[in-house]
């Protein structure tokens, strides 16, 4: 891949310059290349990374299928991902939940993707990843495509002074170099390049969570489901603490990603003793801490915290934000990959017919933000109800009425309707039960409560 950038004889270098090349910035970089925009990608790391996101929903196959990049991620040979399932402690309300009781107590609930047909899907599973390849795998397949690629670059800033051509400051090292485009697109992730440089990030009060992870070998993966062939399903194990999980994700036949979930609050009590306040959690489930103390722990434990945000604005002139650096929530649902790519395809229609019309301004992006919008707003609906629910949530899931509308929530299936049924069903049970302090299950409500200020942050 190259290192620095050069210009040229024009009074831009690119149409567009990509800021970042994680999956939302190689993704944007291989739509317009195959349009056949110039574009460059300024990635300030050296990949391959490690990344914490590693499992994938089916919203991103046919993005991976519209770009050409599906056969390399089959090569790769990641794990295939045909379901995902939820396990829950011994204890009361296991039965009316509808899940399934194991043989040593605890109770499991599961969903197969292929229960529901999705348009673009042509496959019944998805893929656990191992984000060092496969955000390398995507960069590399956009370089193919034709864009070019500068790693170990960064972005400083971007000189919007003159709105027709924006001026990025880039630098390697000690070297800085103005480079000219038509447009600017921040896929620059977590790091939020042009949400903290324009001012427009605002944190999230609500969703205030913090994970702490690591890669483990040897796990067995049946020593929490009621089934052999579930083993390599994406896992959430519910804890017997408040607002407190544990995602398990396959990331090769022997490695497994595992991670704990919580609240701010639980998580300051660690005093960032990472590795004592992982295990304490994981000792509440006596089954899950057996089988990872059974296991070898291949990298140190990282603690991933300030999850929310969201953005004022997400399109300018001759700009737009894709992925994080556009909006981030809570990926619970292994929404983060999805929204990234998903956010790039729908830019991508929108940048493409601006620069066939040779106009860049704002209202050129009108249908993307509006799409954006809609999705991660249902995205953010499902996941603040989710955790108010808690362990109830999994009633929905095994009741025949809401199981199909469950899943296409699931399948990251989130752009097109206004108001998925399901949101609908589920915020009604939610306020009953809130109502009702002699509800049967009102003691099982998570703590966290969202704001409508918090929901109409983007």
């Amino acid at each position: 891949m190259s290192r620095t950038p050069a210009t040229t004889g024009r009074d831009f270098d690119f149409d567009v310059a990509v800021i970042g090349g994680g999956p939302a910035g190689s993704t944007t970089a291989s739509y317009l290349a195959k349009a056949g925009l110039s574009v460059a990608v300024f990635e300030s790391e050296m990949f391959p990374r490690e990344h914490v996101g590693e499992s994938l929903v089916p919203a991103t196959t046919p993005v991976l299928l519209e770009i050409g990049a599906m056969d390399k991620i089959e090569a790769a040979g990641f794990p295939r991902k045909y379901g995902a399932a939820w396990t829950a402690a011994n204890g009361d309300g296991i039965d009316p939940l509808g899940f399934r009781v194991h043989e040593h107590g605890f109770g499991t609930a599961d969903v197969l993707f292929n229960e529901r047909e999705q348009l673009g899907v042509d496959r019944d599973y998805t893929f656990h990843v191992d984000r060092g390849q496969f955000d390398l795998i995507l960069l590399k397949h956009a370089e193919s495509l034709g864009a070019k690629v500068f790693c170990g670059v960064r972005v400083h800033q971007v000189d919007f002074a003159d709105r027709d051509r924006p001026v990025l400051d880039v630098g390697m090292g000690p070297t800085r170099t103005p480079v000219r485009a038509r447009m600017v697109v921040d896929a620059s992730g977590r790091s939020t390049l042009l949400g903290r440089q324009l001012k427009v990030k605002v944190p999230d009060p609500e969703f205030n969570q913090y994970a702490v992870h690591s890669w483990f070998k040897g796990l067995d993966r049946t020593a929490l489901t009621d089934s052999g062939h579930r083993a390599d399903y994406i896992f959430i194990h519910f804890l017997p603490l408040h607002d407190t999980w544990v995602w398990q994700i396959p990331i090769t036949d022997t490695i497994t990603s595992v991670g704990v979930v919580t609240q701010k609050s639980r998580f300051k009590e660690a005093k960032d003793d990472l590795e004592q306040f992982f295990w304490n959690s994981v000792a509440s489930r006596p089954e899950l801490f057996d089988a990872l103390k059974q296991t070898e722990r291949l990298r140190p434990f990282k603690s991933e915290g300030d999850y929310s945000y969201g953005m004022r604005k997400v399109a300018d002139d001759s700009m737009l934000l894709v992925g994080d650096a556009a909006r981030f929530v809570d990926p619970i649902f292994s929404s983060g990959v999805s929204v990234a790519m998903n956010s790039a395809r729908l830019a991508c229609v929108d940048i493409i017919a601006a620069a066939a019309a040779g106009d860049f301004r704002a209202h050129r992006f009108d249908t993307y933000v509006r799409r954006l919008r809609r999705g991660v707003s249902n995205w953010y609906e499902f996941i603040s109800i989710y955790y108010r629910l808690n362990i109830l949530f999994t009633a929905f899931v095994q009741d025949p009425r809401y199981r199909v509308g469950v899943l296409k929530l699931l399948q990251g299936d989130v752009y097109d309707d206004e108001e998925p049924p399901a949101l609908i069903a589920m915020r009604e049970f939610l306020a009953a039960v809130e109502a009702d302090p002699t509800h049967l299950w009102h003691s099982k409500l998570g703590n966290l409560r969202v704001s409508q200020e918090s929901r109409c942050l983007f």
